[in-house]
């Protein structure tokens, strides 16, 4: 469990904000001692201040003042991490900070670890881990989107989704449980098979649910990888540079201009487009652009969506149909370039056409925003956007269509039990009540030092 005494634990120090010089810099301390710690370096005596507090005075170097600061005193269990914690607010000097920084050291404070605040947060039970995770989820946000869904894990919102699941499994493990312990008690009640199935159903059904929120949730997050393929001089660079609205790739009449992946970014209508220009594909002796068109090829298969661009002017030839061969079994956008200067097809309304040298590529943006299924309710709904979360749902929903499986078949009840128990231990490690340290030690050093 994660309710590990914590209080006892050596005082930590860390700079919180950026690492240069700017105007005000923040050195966070946090541990029982911390108090002590401080109280032994600053002018004032800290002991008389009972309720947390904001104070100012000198950062003294025996009786040389290092700098004037401002404190901000926590008393446990009233703060981010549940111990006596500390904010100095200096002048954002690097000496200034580096001198506060080994007078705490000297008096008994050691540097943080990465994200060992908010580790010890989480350990003092201030929040859970899902909770937790959204803190890097916030600081790493590129979008307003990104942030509102992070935002909304900090305040609470996303575990409330999940907490029903977990109490549903709980209960139904409870009423197997009491029917083998206290048979007596419940001698006028039938579980059924079909009753436990039928709960185990209504789990699935939401389990499910918050899965296709949660993957929707992924992707306003992460934002998705998208390949721009087909053969040389259909004007894939010419796109790439109309969706960014840069001229980052080199364009030119010549076949063949790109040989290697040439990414760029957008955000559109709230997700992060990761494009990937590759190099044409088709048959070529030269070595550098085999490269390329190898390359090109894996792009697909890592690609979360593939535009395939057509030449609007011509008919499909044999390179055409390789690359919608290649790209048949992944979510994929086809569009007819060049209808600027096309007066072929331009009657057939249901191909997509585009003109990436006029930078007219609007029905392209709204045909991914469509294709990705995302609508302006998912950016307000809570979800479980990472891939620790989303892969303890599924072991969630594995071990209970076990468990259902084990139940249609009428195999004893406290077998049909297991698995359901091992779905209950999957809730607990996905909000961090059956955690071990080392894995939590894990999720919590990928976090900025100081947070």
């Amino acid at each position: 469990m994660y309710n590990i005494p914590y209080m006892k634990a050596q005082t930590i120090y860390a700079l919180a904000s950026a690492p240069f010089k700017s105007a005000l810099a923040i050195i966070r301390i946090s541990g029982e001692d911390s108090i002590n710690i401080v109280n032994n370096i600053f002018s004032k005596d800290l002991s008389k201040y009972k309720e947390n507090k904001i104070i100012n005075g000198d950062i003294l170097d025996k009786n040389e003042v290092v700098d004037n600061v401002v404190l901000l005193l926590y008393h446990a269990p009233k703060s981010f991490t549940g111990e006596n914690s500390i904010e100095i607010i200096c002048h954002g000097s690097m000496l200034i900070v580096n001198q506060i920084m080994l007078l705490l050291n000297r008096n008994g404070a050691r540097q943080a670890e990465g994200g060992e605040f908010s580790k010890r947060a989480f350990l003092n039970k201030k929040f859970d881990l899902i909770q937790a995770e959204s803190i890097q989820d916030l600081i790493d946000a590129r979008t307003n989107e990104a942030k509102h869904l992070a935002m909304l894990s900090l305040k609470g919102e996303t575990s409330k989704q999940f907490l029903p699941i977990k109490k549903d499994i709980e209960d139904l493990i409870c009423e197997i449980e009491v029917h083998f312990d206290y048979p007596e008690e419940v001698e006028d009640i039938q579980l059924s098979y079909s009753d436990v199935i039928s709960k185990i159903n209504n789990v699935l059904l939401k389990v499910d649910e918050l899965l296709s929120i949660s993957k929707k949730g992924k992707i306003i997050k992460d934002g998705v990888n998208v390949a721009i393929v087909g053969k040389p001089n259909v004007g894939k660079s010419s796109l790439l540079n109309a969706l960014i609205n840069e001229e980052k790739a080199i364009v030119t009449p010549i076949a063949g201009t790109t040989r290697d992946i040439v990414e760029g970014e957008i955000n559109c209508n709230g997700i992060i487009l990761h494009l990937l220009d590759t190099a044409g594909i088709r048959q070529s002796d030269d070595l550098v652009e085999n490269i390329g068109v190898n390359k090109s090829k894996q792009s697909i298969d890592a690609s979360d969506i593939v535009i395939v661009v057509l030449d609007a002017n011509s008919q499909l030839d044999d390179y055409d149909k390789e690359i919608l061969k290649l790209s048949e079994n992944k979510k994929r956008i086809i569009v007819y370039n060049k209808s600027d200067i096309s007066n072929k097809n331009s009657n057939n309304i249901s191909n997509l056409y585009i003109s990436a040298l006029n930078k007219e590529i609007e029905p392209l943006k709204n045909e991914i925003l469509k294709i990705l299924n995302i609508n302006a309710n998912d950016f307000e709904t809570p979800s479980l956007t990472n891939a620790r979360q989303q892969g303890l749902l599924e072991q969630i929903k594995y071990y209970l269509n076990l468990a259902k499986e084990d139940a249609s078949n009428l195999k004893p009840m406290d077998l049909v039990s297991i698995n359901i128990t091992n779905a209950y231990e999957c809730s607990l490690n996905l909000v961090g009540e059956m955690c071990d340290l080392d894995i939590a030690g894990e999720i919590f050093k990928r976090f900025c030092v100081g947070k």
